[in-house]
């Protein structure tokens, strides 16, 4: 039967489904919408299925911030082509969507299947690599900030007195801890929130190191303590210098603005995400 081209450019604009995959539905289901689309699925699913546990190397992170409630959310895809496809963008921003609609902690049935439909109609393995739901309390606000579509932070900061979170200097303070986050990803908050089995592993290695140094005992260890703590601020939020003046610690930047606002500041928590960590 003949397949008129009006037909499949209906069925391409309900489905996102290719042209020449269209038509061929039309063909096989000789013009019968329904069985066309029920085809077409079929089909995608198909395609899906054979391209899953292809490398997924690329991709794009995702982050949303609603009142009292932030989401950050990595998907990921074979090729920086795709990353930048708009059907891939638009899918990453429904899935952020779904976390709040459903409240979800985890993904679901409904996420996993929008995900093969983007894979049926890009034809390239995408995967939901994971999201983090952020919460605000009382006296707690949250601030994200993404880089070049690869990088993703939320901050979530703390006063003990609600004006100062309406205070802008507060909120672009913690707009700035964002920054600092994405430019040198702190791997602790600070050093309480460091295991102490890892400080001891440390202090092992340095101790290795330093047994050649030919040094009295006294002073190998000041200089094995020294390497620890040069290394532990190194790592800890707090102990870095500012990304606004680097000769300045956050510690001290975080007392400033608690100074400038008259209240207690604090950074409480912090979320880092990067496309293929």
């Amino acid at each position: 039967m003949e397949i008129k081209a009006s037909d499949v450019k209906i069925l391409r604009e309900k489905t996102g489904a290719g042209m020449m995959d269209c038509r061929n539905a039309l063909v096989k289901s000789e013009g019968d919408f329904a069985k066309a689309e029920k085809l077409l699925r079929e089909e995608g699913i198909s395609v899906a299925e054979k391209r899953i546990g292809r490398a997924t190397n690329e991709g794009k992170i995702f982050s949303k911030i609603d009142g009292a409630k932030g989401v950050m959310l990595e998907l990921d895809c074979e090729t920086d082509f795709v990353a930048r496809n708009q059907d891939f963008i638009d899918t990453g921003a429904k899935l952020v969507e779904m976390v709040f609609a459903d409240k979800l902690r985890e993904p679901n049935a409904a996420m996993q299947t929008l995900v093969t439909e983007i894979i049926s109609k890009i034809k390239e393995n995408i995967i939901l690599k994971r999201f983090t739901v952020v919460e605000a309390g009382a006296g707690e606000i949250l601030v994200n900030y993404i880089h070049s579509d690869k990088l993703g932070v939320i901050v979530k900061v703390r006063a003990d007195k609600a004006e100062a979170l309406a205070d802008q200097r507060v909120r672009d303070f913690a707009f700035d801890v964002a920054l600092h986050v994405a430019a040198f990803n702190p791997k602790y908050l600070d050093r309480s929130k460091i295991d102490a089995g890892f400080i001891k592993e440390q202090e092992e290695i340095f101790t290795k190191q330093a047994e050649g140094l030919n040094k009295p005992a006294n002073v190998l260890q000041g200089i094995i303590k020294g390497k620890v703590n040069k290394y532990l601020a190194d790592i800890c939020l707090m102990d870095q210098g500012f990304v606004k003046d680097e000769k300045v610690k956050v510690a001290a930047a975080v007392a400033e603005i608690s100074k400038l606002v008259g209240a207690t500041v604090t950074v409480a928590e912090y979320l880092y995400y990067k496309v293929g960590e």
